[in-house]
């Protein structure tokens, strides 16, 4: 049975694709996607190279009667955010990525697609062997751990690469450059919570929050999108605010530092009689959250059912605990904390309130700081861990990422400007991104790199709502053929 995106045009960029999704991938997946590529670059013959950390090096020889000309490094990571819907039945271990093609769109089935970084991973592997496309010397570069921590990145060998021009195709957006990122720093926060036998006459309900769009936490946090954990813990607060008593057994959600929560969890014990109150106030705050985030998330549900009664949720935190693990969760900042001053348009600061799990008597949170002006992300973790510690938690800063400053007189972007231009009849946009793209890491590897970033349309990454515009893989990948030709 042929895949669906077999019939795709660029063809050779979605062989690639196809090639890539079907892999499954465990917990240090990249390493079988690392295989693959180094796999396909033997079998055309190109000299490939692996640093201590895992990075993977392709050496493309440059087409006939371009030899001299400098080497140009195509650059793109080769992990992917596996995130799910909660009611789909799929092991990433084990299971291939299941696309479908709804019109101009490819998506995946309750699952991300991986068409971030994919499609980038995937354009470099298919201009490496298309007849048709004219470059000088190319070093592939696909870097592990992106998406968890940019280790590959910052463990780069800095003697790996020869070239001092790179592209970056890790861009989600049609018709635009990027010059510019942001950089960024994790909070991990652990609460030690005191646990006591929950009183006769309680019940235990959970509040489940589902149906919000979640997305990346950098590139989608400007569109005010509902977080399922504040969702949570917001409800929490609306029901001790009407004085009703109750224990917290667990709260749970979201599952990836740079992905904005689309679901979370709360398990209580409640009394008996004041069981119906519970829901009536879910009901009443579902209403209000549907009121301030029903635009942006019009599929947002709110519910509390009844579980039954059983030994794992028989214990609760005491109300201290209750009290002031609750508060400091509140008092978490998430969103867009400044815009920039420099560059119209473009979040400059945010926080994402990113992960909740409650493990025996261990309350663990993370959150993902990000700011393209560096004294503006150490203010905003410092806010962060502020509030935990008020809370009592047990605060770790882990060390961040550089931003990468923009260079609007860069001659790699002015050759891309002029080539998009000449392709395509306009102008792009040249912006700079709230997310972390690789480039901060590898500038400060690679002094001097001179870099610009492109890349189709990608919509909702991170999230199962991930889509590739498939009209805008055909452009990205005739910009790229287009720009190799001219920097040759």
């Amino acid at each position: 049975m042929s895949s669906p995106l077999s019939k795709l045009e660029p063809r050779l960029v979605w062989k690639h694709f196809d090639g890539i999704r079907q892999i499954p991938r465990p917990s240090k997946h990249e390493e079988r996607i690392a295989e693959h590529v180094v796999s396909w670059a033997k079998g055309q013959g190109f000299e490939t190279k692996r640093d201590g950390v895992g990075n993977v090096l392709v050496k493309v020889p440059a087409t006939q009667g371009h030899e001299r000309a400098k080497p140009i490094v195509l650059q793109g990571h080769l992990d992917m955010v596996p995130e799910k819907n909660s009611d789909v039945e799929f092991d990433f271990e084990e299971d291939a990525i299941q696309v479908r093609v709804v019109g101009d769109y490819v998506y995946a089935t309750g699952t991300t697609l991986g068409s971030d970084n994919g499609i980038g991973v995937a354009a470099a592997m298919a201009v490496a062997e298309d007849p048709q496309a004219v470059h000088g010397p190319l070093e592939l570069l696909f870097t592990i751990d992106e998406e968890t921590g940019l280790t590959g990145a910052m463990q780069l060998d800095p003697k790996l690469l020869a070239g001092r021009t790179m592209l970056n195709l890790d861009t989600e957006e049609d018709a635009a450059l990027y010059i510019g990122c942001a950089g960024g720093a994790d909070t991990h926060a652990t609460f030690a919570v005191t646990r006591e036998d929950a009183l006769a006459g309680t019940v235990p309900v959970r509040i489940s929050v589902r149906g919000l769009r979640g997305g990346h936490s950098g590139v989608d946090i400007h569109e005010n999108r509902g977080n399922a954990l504040k969702f949570v813990l917001r409800t929490l607060n609306a029901i001790r605010q009407k004085g009703i008593e109750f224990g917290i057994v667990s709260i749970a959600g979201g599952s990836k530092h740079n992905a904005i929560p689309r679901e979370a969890d709360a398990e209580l014990r409640v009394a008996a009689a004041s069981e119906g109150a519970v829901q009536a106030v879910v009901a009443e705050y579902a209403r209000v959250l549907k009121e301030e985030f029903g635009e942006i998330d019009p599929s947002q549900r709110i519910e509390c059912v009844t579980l039954q009664d059983q030994e794992s949720n028989r214990k609760v935190w005491i109300r201290f605990d209750n009290e002031r693990v609750l508060d400091a969760m509140l008092a978490c900042p998430h969103g867009v904390l400044a815009m920039s001053r420099a560059v119209p348009g473009l979040v400059e600061t945010s926080n994402n309130l990113a992960v909740v799990t409650t493990e025996g008597n261990k309350v663990k949170v993370v959150t993902s700081s990000r700011s393209s002006v560096m004294p503006s992300l150490k203010g905003t973790t410092e806010q962060v861990g502020a509030a935990f510690r008020l809370g009592g938690a047990e605060v770790e800063q882990l060390d961040g990422y550089p931003g990468w400053k923009p260079n609007p007189n860069s001659p790699v972007l002015n050759t891309t400007l002029k080539v998009f231009e000449r392709e395509f009849g306009k102008k792009p946009a040249v912006k700079a991104i709230h997310a972390g793209l690789e480039c901060g890491l590898i500038g400060e590897k690679y002094p001097g790199m001179d870099m610009v970033s492109m890349g189709p349309q990608i919509e909702s990454p991170h999230s199962p709502d991930e889509r590739v515009q498939i009209s805008t893989v055909g452009r990205f990948y005739t910009l790229l053929k287009a720009t190799l030709k001219e920097l040759a």
